[in-house]
């Protein structure tokens, strides 16, 4: 093993042999591996949904309720909060608990707390409500948790040579959950009130839990003492993780802020903000998929996925205002061209996270199964909330203080970072590799080995 944590394990679920391409994934699906992409693509599209459909006029209904930016923020914050402390828990206890009873209970949690937001206008305003929006909030990210954790752990089980293209595939659905979120909530919310987005929404998540109780396999494994700090000590790992970090907490940075920076500067209503959060979300969506692919067929790419997606992410966020330095005048088709450039980029960076978590596991002596696919997962959701619990937090929080332009800028500069040090690393492995390369090569060197250590062929 060298300093980076990583070793030349023979065992990578690439997915680049010429047997078990990604083409594999697309046109020779067993009936098994159909139900598991169609159980998880609902709870990708119903999931989404509830998440994205509070961004154009939530902040708007808890300002009235006398919620604060900064409490709008840490609400929306909470969520992922609460999400990066059961996604460890479950992850941990997944082959305990049953991937399929984990995926179902989490849906049905999340139907039902979704439907009880809908309510939360007919609470007094002040105190009272904020604890509600809290309380109900925190139930929904636990589910949350549940459902993501066991469907990432469900998928790698049953497509361990094209985790990327399949993961990739079904951000089509989380990314469809994204596009139409934001302009369904709008539309819904200026036409039937501040209710009816999120009962729809419950009871479309509460139809899915008896399909997927129907559909979805069983998935049975014998527990493995496995440990979260082993896999996150290694200096790879490590790393990928501050990606995701950044990735996340700059998509949470846009739900409390980018509506209110829109309605102030642009005179926009409801339903037109929806159809902002969706020039991101629809990019995202259609590259996604190729993303995947290409991180399957062509493992060597993901590192440059991983930088250049994120330098590129940094360089939108400081445009989106834009930061004031710049001097230049902020506008609409400026600020819809960054956000769909940054759904590309946010597809270009954060697809090859999860195989290459993976591949770095089983390199450093995980054992392939269950319990290393739910600890990698549990992992992932973790990672992800810790960016989707600070960014709009903190975002809500700078929005106040500083305004839009710098708020966003200052939230760039964590995507330029983890970009930098990601590539950074990627060029000291490449130097390590090269000098053990040129020691092998080194004339005199081989029989010196062999002087040294004994003959295996005598007795």
């Amino acid at each position: 093993m060298d300093a980076s944590g990583d070793t030349e394990g023979p065992r990578v679920p690439e997915g680049d042999g010429p047997a078990e391409s990604a083409r594999e994934t697309l046109s020779r699906l067993s009936r098994e591996q159909l139900l598991v992409l169609i159980s998880a693509a609902s709870m990708n599209l119903g999931s989404m949904l509830c998440y994205s459909v509070l961004g154009p006029f939530f902040p708007k209904e808890a300002k009235k309720k006398g919620a604060s930016n900064t409490v709008i923020g840490m609400i929306f914050g909470c969520y992922a909060l609460f999400e990066l402390m059961a996604s460890l828990l479950f992850g941990k206890y997944l082959v305990h608990i049953g991937a399929k009873f984990m995926f179902v209970a989490g849906m049905f949690v999340s139907g039902g707390v979704t439907i009880l937001f809908g309510v939360l206008d007919q609470v007094s305003e002040g105190p009272i409500f904020i604890a509600l929006c809290f309380l109900v909030r925190i139930t929904d990210a636990i589910s949350f948790a549940a459902a993501i954790t066991a469907s990432f752990a469900i998928l790698v089980k049953a497509f361990p040579n094209n985790v990327a293209t399949v993961l990739g595939s079904l951000e089509i659905f989380s990314g469809l959950g994204l596009v139409l979120g934001p302009p369904l909530g709008g539309f819904l919310y200026q036409s039937f009130g501040y209710e009816f987005p999120f009962i729809f929404l419950g009871c479309i998540i509460l139809l899915m839990v008896p399909l997927n109780l129907y559909i979805l396999p069983n998935f049975e494994s014998t527990p493995v003492k496995q440990s979260f700090w082993k896999l996150i000590s290694l200096t790879k790992v490590t790393f990928i993780t501050f990606v995701i970090n950044s990735l996340s907490a700059c998509f949470g940075f846009l739900d409390p802020t980018l509506s209110l920076f829109v309605l102030k500067k642009f005179n926009l209503p409801a339903g037109y903000v929806g159809l902002i959060f969706l020039s991101m979300a629809l990019p995202y969506t259609i590259s996604s998929p190729l993303f995947g692919l290409l991180s399957d067929k062509m493992p060597h790419l993901r590192k440059w996925f991983l930088v250049f997606g994120n330098i590129i992410t940094a360089v939108c966020y400081m445009l989106l205002g834009p930061v004031p330095v710049l001097h230049i005048k902020s506008q609409l088709w400026l600020l819809v061209l960054m956000l769909a450039m940054n759904g590309i980029s946010a597809g270009m960076s954060l697809i090859p996270t999860f195989p290459e978590i993976l591949s770095c596991a089983y390199d450093n002596g995980f054992e392939e199964g269950l319990s290393t696919l739910a600890l990698v997962s549990g992992l992932f959701s973790a990672m992800w909330s810790v960016g989707a619990f600070i960014g709009p937090t903190l975002g809500g929080f700078l929005y106040e203080k500083i305004g839009f332009e710098w708020a966003a800028a200052i939230q760039g500069l964590w995507a330029l970072t983890s970009g930098l040090v990601m590539g950074l690393f990627y060029l000291l492995e490449y130097s390590r590799k090269r000098r053990r390369l040129k020691l092998q090569n080194i004339p005199g060197t081989e029989e010196e080995r062999s002087a040294l250590l004994p003959d295996e062929n005598q007795p």
